[in-house]
């Protein structure tokens, strides 16, 4: 549990798009709009300042720290300068960027306080800036955001600015400024019909943010390099794992999701987290680069966060089926979006029974023997059911992903029962091998479907 040093923690977009061309587009619009909402959020804190952490203000040796207490200038964004400029006048607490920067000169690394009139600050500081604290109600910090450094030091980074934190006595609003996928269209686009620019990122943000809504930020640090291998993170994640670091490596928060919005085909969100006391369950789990190694939050499901990618956001979207297994966690069965429905992993158990069909206990319930032929069959019963509830049909199903958990001994059998089921649909299919699952069982569905 991290202590009364951090008042509140914030994940938000830097696109100029948000404070210049917010008419343009509907998605960028709900972004200018749900940052509004997360700036009444921050005003209730008793915090000494804000604290940003940039992807966009790269340094390549060592760190940067702004100490100009009155930074004024007009900046134009370099790529998209034809939105127009954004003059702006902050107030820094040049005072703390010395605790910070004596803390990181501390780990062996090359600091530099900048002070000088127009040393140009990066368009995602300004744009958060001006959207969540545009009278200066709190003076501003900023630390640069190194391209070279790695996970190690990315959160070592994070730790240094929690001491620099306690030493100089302050509270502060911590803000990380990235994306979450980063992959741009790269042909001009009609703003209206933006979009994420692929269904894979798209799946990938969306499990980063239930994990988020979760307060689970140290598990998304944990998973972040396989995030940014699939789906091109901001500047690889740097910006997580200084969070995690200045956070305190930690899931002991509660989570909100604000918005979530494509931005020229990145992915957008705008979140908050706050600190809480330590959770019962605070197990952190570790994703290695074949999803071997994996949290039961991330592979059972991939959830929408309610109220965001629909127009359609009434509770009816989500299903908490009174057939099928009950949840081990804090997910509904299936929600729709659009067209689409997409169900949390299934596994064999049945509703309101101990026995898992298929699967022999011993009396501390680790497994004795199994059939995964017979696991199969029910599992595949499981997502009828919730499909039939959900107003959708197993014959809409149009992609599965398979866990299981030992891929050399069941995958021939598991296969055999799958193609008396799909052979006729034949939806797209993956097939992944991990260590466990969150109860005892030996294979998990996950499902997207039309209605």
């Amino acid at each position: 549990m991290i202590d009364s040093n951090i008042a509140k923690v914030f994940i938000v977009p830097g696109h100029p798009h948000i404070l210049l061309a917010k008419e343009k587009s509907k998605y960028w619009q709900s972004l200018y709009d749900s940052y509004a909402e997360a700036r009444k959020e921050l005003e209730k804190t008793d915090a000494d300042l804000i604290l940003y952490y940039s992807t966009q203000w790269l340094s390549v040796i060592g760190y940067l720290f702004q100490a100009d207490p009155n930074p004024e200038w007009v900046h134009v964004d370099q790529n998209w300068h034809d939105l127009g400029s954004i003059p702006y006048n902050f107030k820094v607490d040049s005072s703390f960027a010395s605790f910070y920067a004596k803390e990181v000169k501390e780990l062996g690394h090359n600091v530099k306080c900048i002070n000088y009139k127009g040393f140009p600050i990066d368009t995602g500081t300004i744009v958060a800036q001006k959207l969540l604290n545009p009278n200066n109600k709190y003076p501003a910090s900023m630390v640069s955001c190194n391209m070279y450094a790695e996970k190690d030091e990315s959160i070592s980074i994070g730790k240094a600015g929690f001491e620099a934190l306690k030493k100089a006595n302050k509270k502060a609003i911590v803000v990380l400024v990235s994306s979450l996928s980063n992959r741009y269209e790269i042909k001009d686009i009609d703003p209206e019909n933006d979009k994420i620019s692929s269904a894979k990122d798209n799946e990938w943000n969306l499990k980063i943010l239930e994990l988020l809504s979760e307060g689970r930020l140290e598990d998304v640090s944990q998973c972040t390099r396989e995030f940014s291998k699939q789906a091109n993170a901001d500047m690889g994640g740097k910006g997580i794992w200084w969070l995690s670091g200045i956070s305190g490596e930690t899931n002991n928060f509660e989570g909100k999701v604000f918005d979530y919005q494509p931005v020229w085909g990145t992915g957008a969100a705008i979140v908050s987290l706050t600190p809480t006391k330590n959770k019962e369950e605070d197990i952190i789990y570790e994703i290695d680069q074949n999803l071997k190694k994996t949290s039961p939050v991330f592979v059972e499901t991939v959830n929408v966060i309610k109220n965001i990618t629909s127009d359609n956001k009434n509770d009816n979207d989500t299903l908490f089926s009174k057939k099928a297994p009950e949840p081990v966690g804090a997910y509904s069965h299936s929600r729709k979006v659009g067209n689409l429905l997409f169900l949390a992993g299934l596994g064999p158990r049945k509703r309101g029974s101990k026995e898992i069909p298929g699967v022999t206990l011993d009396e501390n319930n680790k497994i004795v023997a199994y059939d995964i032929e017979i696991q199969t069959r029910s599992v595949i019963e499981n997502i009828k059911t919730v499909l039939e509830e959900s107003g959708s049909s197993f014959e809409k199903i149009i992609d599965v992903q398979v866990f299981l958990t030992d891929m050399e001994k069941d995958f021939k059998k598991f296969n055999a029962v799958y193609a008396e089921y799909f052979a006729k649909t034949s939806p797209t299919r993956t097939t992944i091998c991990i260590n466990s699952l969150p109860t005892p069982i030996a294979v998990e569905f996950k499902i997207i479907a039309e209605i």
